[in-house]
């Protein structure tokens, strides 16, 4: 993993897709939830200390009338001024306006990370290659079901739409 170019805050978005307490508590691999969490406050944090928007989603089940326990966003995560994004499919592009809230505020590359690593994480990355975006990928704030899944989407697909690095490697360009 390389890292990517210092990132401009006012052209990039971290997207995390997924992250509530239901997801979060399922049995994931190589990462833990509360592993991908804390990963994922310390991403929030230096966006939002760059003055780089976060996009948080999550999914709700169609045709129901009341969402399973634990179907809100982890608790603290999203913040005044934060996108919240919610999703009925497995990216979170599709029937959305995440694509317009971003373009509104000039943003060109994404930074992911989320539950499930080959799911909604990548679901999203995809659709985010076709609508031109950047992408990174944070490998250890994302998780999947299987460690083989995680590592089939950060070593054989991300590779081929982004650059694929670890939290401690984001950084922002000096304003």
């Amino acid at each position: 993993m390389t890292a990517p170019d210092a990132l401009d805050p006012a052209r990039t978005a971290l997207v995390l897709v997924d992250l509530m307490d239901r997801i979060v508590a399922l049995p994931l691999e190589p990462h833990k939830g509360t592993e991908v969490l804390i990963a994922a406050e310390h991403l929030t944090a230096a966006f939002r200390s760059a003055g780089a928007t976060v996009a948080l989603v999550r999914v709700e089940r169609p045709g129901v009338t009341e969402q399973p326990p634990g179907s809100g966003l982890a608790a603290g995560l999203l913040q005044d001024g934060d996108l919240e994004i919610v999703k009925r499919t497995i990216g979170a592009f599709h029937g959305t306006d995440l694509d317009a809230r971003l373009r509104r505020r000039g943003v060109t590359t994404l930074v992911f990370g989320g539950v499930a690593t080959n799911l909604g994480v990548e679901s999203t990355a995809r659709a985010a290659a076709d609508l031109g975006y950047d992408l990174v990928f944070v490998e250890d704030a994302m998780a999947a079901f299987t460690a083989a899944e995680h590592e089939a989407s950060v070593t054989l697909d991300f590779p081929r739409l982004g650059t694929v690095v670890r939290t401690e490697q984001v950084r922002f360009a000096a304003g």
